[in-house]
């Protein structure tokens, strides 16, 4: 079953954030715009790769009014530590989400029950908790996070304007569609 069109269920779980540990919930991502970002485990090899890389966007879809959480099925005391050793980690300034009871990364249906660590999803989050857009990569597949910014904005603009959708590679202020059956055939 997909997860689009659904709300986020329901959870709670420790993080690390900005050098302190918080309490995050679903309710945490009703309000705004919010990116989950999951990922296998702390200290390994495409991960940190990632995650430096989704930060390089953070300010871009900060601007945009969109919260990013990563998760991991590690404790968010392995979060820290990996904050404060890993050269590329350490400049990650969104909120990162422990998940060792797995509760979340089922949730979302990223666990794989077999190596118990998360699979590379990615999900946009409307401000109702509404699941938008999935995206689930292999574990030897690294994600490239400048493909968030349009995929948010797209996901905005059509909230903004019911009845019109955004063709493939839409960018802000590009030509979008009014479905209709004078549209039928002629794309």
């Amino acid at each position: 079953m997909s997860l689009i069109g659904t709300e986020v269920k329901p959870f709670v779980a420790q993080a690390y954030h900005n050098g302190d540990f918080i309490e995050v919930t679903e309710e945490n991502m009703k309000g705004k715009w919010s990116v989950v970002c999951f990922y296998p485990a702390d200290f390994t090899f495409v991960c940190p790769t990632e995650l430096a890389d989704l930060q390089k966007e953070y300010a871009t879809l900060k601007d945009l009014g969109v919260e990013v959480y990563s998760v991991s099925t590690d404790t968010h005391f392995t979060h820290k530590a990996w904050h404060d050793h890993s050269e590329a980690i350490s400049t990650i300034e969104y909120v990162m989400i422990g998940d060792p009871s797995q509760k979340i990364s089922r949730n979302f249906e990223v666990l794989n029950e077999e190596e118990g660590l998360a699979d590379r999803g990615t999900f946009i989050i409307d401000p109702d908790g509404v699941i938008q857009t999935v995206e689930i990569n292999a574990g030897g597949i690294g994600r490239d996070a400048s493909t968030l910014v349009n995929k948010i904005k797209a996901a905005q603009y059509v909230r903004k304007n019911p009845g019109e959708v955004c063709p493939a590679k839409w960018e802000e202020g590009g030509e979008t569609l009014t479905p209709g059956l004078d549209l039928v055939g002629k794309i």
